[in-house]
């Protein structure tokens, strides 16, 4: 199902029928700041490991998740004054942040180190998903299996149609990752350098 919606001004009655397909173990195609994202509830397992699945991922390689905002983002992770103070300034942005999980997040999110990358995106719409379902939704760019980034939702419908509940058309995106920081023992290191400027920390 292809729906769409206004980037700017996102329809709460749209928003609130994607927030129905996470509730009732779906998976949404929506837009963000970077890529389009894949994501489900944080919360449903068998969603996030049909994910892996489409995704022929490794769960080695945890997915990171949306959260509305910086308050939202203690629920589940630990967040330092030192680490509170720099993500203040960049969010929401076009950056993942790796952070120490708190005891809320699911272990399937974290098979070796307890760490886990967030996102806090400059996206009406993939915000306003957050804030309605009242918890995050996992995030990962929507690529073909030749690991090809997609940026229009009609190619994304055709690909996923038979996998995903919905798909969400906020306008076309110019896929840029994000930039990918940790903050781990309050020593920031970039990991991945992509659309959000990390010369601060360089």
């Amino acid at each position: 199902m292809l729906v769409t919606i206004n980037n700017e001004n996102p329809q709460m009655r749209l928003i609130r029928r994607a927030v129905d397909v996470l509730r009732e173990g779906g998976i949404i195609i929506y837009p963000t700041d970077t890529v389009y994202g894949m994501g489900c509830d944080l919360f449903n397992k068998r969603s996030i490991e049909k994910i892996y699945e489409i995704k022929q991922r490794s769960k080695k390689q945890p997915f990171s998740f949306i959260c509305s905002d910086l308050k939202d983002i203690s629920n589940y992770a630990l967040v330092s004054n030192y680490a509170y103070k720099i993500m203040r300034r960049m969010l929401p942005g076009p950056y993942t942040f790796v952070l120490e999980a708190s005891r809320v997040v699911p272990k399937i999110l974290l098979p070796k180190r307890k760490t886990v990358g967030i996102r806090v995106p400059n996206n009406k719409i993939c915000l306003a998903l957050v804030q309605e379902l009242g918890n995050p939704i996992i995030s990962t760019s929507v690529t073909t299996g030749e690991n090809r980034i997609l940026s229009d939702p009609i190619d994304m419908e055709t690909e996923f149609r038979h996998c995903v509940g919905m798909v969400i058309d906020g306008g076309m995106v110019t896929p840029e990752e994000s930039s990918v920081i940790s903050f781990i023992d309050d020593v920031p290191d970039v990991i991945r350098e992509g659309k959000g400027d990390v010369s601060l920390f360089l």
